[in-house]
């Protein structure tokens, strides 16, 4: 599961999801993608039980780029424990998503081949998601 090597502070705030994406909204390496059509958080769990079924149903025969990285530690405090004595141990890491994200891309693959895999994908994420393609750039 993908997880930060270190960070600077353990526990972080919880920050808001408000507006839309700006950075990585657009098909950067492949030739298609899947786009987040509402905010949400993405665990490390989902992002890779999403990439396992992608690959899994293209039968390794595409390249897959991973868009997003879990960088926010959630914090739980254990069951049965009374109010107070501070914030809790970080227990999972997180993406915050916002709506126009590309979350993975792939390429080597038909277009249709691609449809079903993401569409596979998108049932193990918690947000919802769209099938993009690659705009071409008339220059």
């Amino acid at each position: 599961m993908l997880a930060p090597k270190t960070v600077k502070y353990r526990k972080m705030m919880k920050g808001n999801m408000a507006g839309k994406a700006h950075r990585g909204a657009y098909v950067s390496f492949g030739e298609f993608a899947m786009k987040s059509m509402e905010p949400g958080r993405i665990t490390s769990r989902q992002i890779e039980s999403a990439r396992v079924a992608i690959v899994r149903y293209s039968k390794k025969g595409c390249k897959v780029w991973i868009r997003i990285f879990p960088d926010k530690p959630i914090t739980r405090k254990p069951a049965e424990t009374r109010m107070g004595k501070g914030k809790g141990n970080p227990e999972f890491w997180v993406a915050v998503v916002k709506p126009g994200r590309i979350l993975y891309e792939v390429s080597g693959i038909s277009e249709d081949i691609a449809k079903e895999a993401f569409r596979r994908a998108s049932r193990k994420l918690p947000v919802a998601t769209k099938f993009v393609k690659r705009e071409v750039v008339a220059s």
